[in-house]
């Protein structure tokens, strides 16, 4: 059996879906001082609500709250159903520490204790 929704009500689907996803969502872009959260993740890129985005083009920062995932260089792939297709040239998982310019020892202690001032 098939069912035959009205445009109105498809589209009030389509909103509510895009508006709960939002809501779930904690993943957001950053591009410049621009912030625009990201409906889905995918393997070669993402996707943002077409409304209130303009083209993404080049680096931005990509966000799961306020954890930093990737730096990424993107490129604007298409625009499908209210929605902006983003795919990813490159993307750089961040580290929380800083970059080390030589090979850490495997065995080296992780911190030493210090003498107390009594004894």
């Amino acid at each position: 059996m098939t069912t035959y929704f009205s445009k109105e009500v498809r589209e009030g689907l389509a909103a509510a879906h895009r508006k709960a996803l939002k809501r779930r969502n904690r993943l957001r872009v950053q591009a410049g001082e621009e912030i625009f959260p990201v409906v889905r993740l995918k393997d070669d890129g993402f996707v943002v609500a077409a409304e209130g985005v303009p083209k993404l083009r080049g680096r931005v920062d990509l966000f799961d709250g306020t954890r930093h995932l990737w730096n990424c260089l993107i490129v604007a792939a298409e625009e499908e159903g209210g929605e902006m297709i983003y795919e990813f040239k490159r993307q750089t998982p961040t580290t929380s520490g800083p970059a080390l310019d030589f090979a850490r020892d495997d065995t080296a202690p992780a911190g030493y204790l210090t003498r107390s001032p009594e004894a």
